[in-house]
């Protein structure tokens, strides 16, 4: 097969397409033949040599997929031969084809095109498991979304709407916030011109944000504290802002308020069937009826990564980018 290699660290340039032998089902898992992956941040640290795959991984970019089953290896029951599915993986998703555990497949929701279903896995697992698992956004409450018009912001937006929640967002520019209002974002703020703690203090009368999704770290960590409100809690699943900051201990408890820091590539295989299944349980109805869908910027080939790769670090996008096989 064709797949996506990283001979050594570096820029755009250093993802080249070429031959590698084909992947094996081993225990539990199913052979995947990939109509389309999708483009995240953390494909780019690992270009650059921030973020090897875990042990045991395909050693391919990629942390998510679509296609269709080819292959059911030893243990695996529910699925068949030519089952249309999308799947979280731990890597390997640029390339023709893919090993993918069970537990981290799902069936494409109907309504949605399947290379259009490869934009879902990653962000909608980061998104439940961060917002509703472990910080438990609530109806009513005021969720924060750093980055609104990104993948991750664009789901989490509508996910947060469908639950009856009120969304503030950050963004760079206009049209990125008319995009995120046009998902139903309610407070918008241009970062580059406007003080998010301030604007969070004004639109909810001082109270603050009862959840904020952050992919800044370190940058960020201080002032998202001085925009919790009582109670609120602090969803860390990004780092472009830097990895070491200061924390106000005293106005967290002042607060009484919580920080977690999570990722999804290096758990454990039952942690991540765990989150699949809670998404398939209950983001896939909101999907198939239509309160809920994936947001792709643009299409290229998967030969094509660096230049989808320099399209994410210009940051024009908004949503995913996809890579879609030959």
């Amino acid at each position: 097969m064709h797949a996506i290699t990283i001979s050594e660290p570096g820029g755009p340039e250093a993802l080249v397409w070429g031959e590698v032998p084909d992947p094996v089902a081993g225990e539990g898992e199913v052979l995947v033949e990939a109509v389309a992956s999708a483009v995240n941040r953390a494909d780019i640290m690992q270009r650059q040599g921030f973020y090897n795959p875990p042990p045991g991984a395909s050693s391919y970019p990629g942390l998510e997929c679509s296609g269709r089953i080819t292959e059911i290896g030893p243990g695996v029951s529910g699925w068949s031969v030519g089952d249309e599915v999308c799947a979280l993986l731990a890597g390997g998703g640029y390339a023709e084809k893919v090993a993918v555990p069970a537990g981290q497949l799902l069936p494409v929701p109907a309504g949605i095109d399947l290379k259009q279903a490869a934009a879902l896995p990653e962000v909608v697992c980061t998104v439940w498991s961060n917002v509703f698992m472990v910080a438990h956004l609530r109806p009513a409450e005021t969720l924060l979304v750093h980055g609104g018009s990104s993948g991750i912001g664009t789901m989490a937006i509508q996910l947060a709407k469908a639950v009856g929640a009120k969304v503030a967002v950050t963004a760079g520019t206009k049209e990125k916030l008319d995009y995120c209002a046009e998902l139903g974002a309610d407070i918008l703020i241009n970062y580059r011109e406007q003080d998010f703690v301030a604007e969070i203090a004004q639109a909810t009368g001082g109270a603050g944000a009862d959840v904020i999704l952050d992919n800044m770290g370190a940058k960020y960590l201080d002032r998202n504290v001085q925009a919790l409100a009582v109670n609120g809690r602090l969803a860390i699943i990004g780092l472009q802002g830097g990895t070491k900051g200061e924390l106000n201990i005293g106005a967290l408890l002042h607060k009484r308020a919580a920080i977690s820091a999570t990722s999804l590539r290096a758990r454990p295989l039952g942690e991540k069937a765990a989150i699949v299944a809670a998404v398939r349980e209950h983001v896939w109805p909101l999907i198939e009826a239509g309160h809920v869908r994936p947001v792709v910027d643009r299409e290229l080939s998967m030969s094509e990564a660096g230049t989808a790769h320099q399209v994410l670090e210009d940051s024009g996008h908004i949503g995913k980018v996809l890579l879609v096989a030959p």
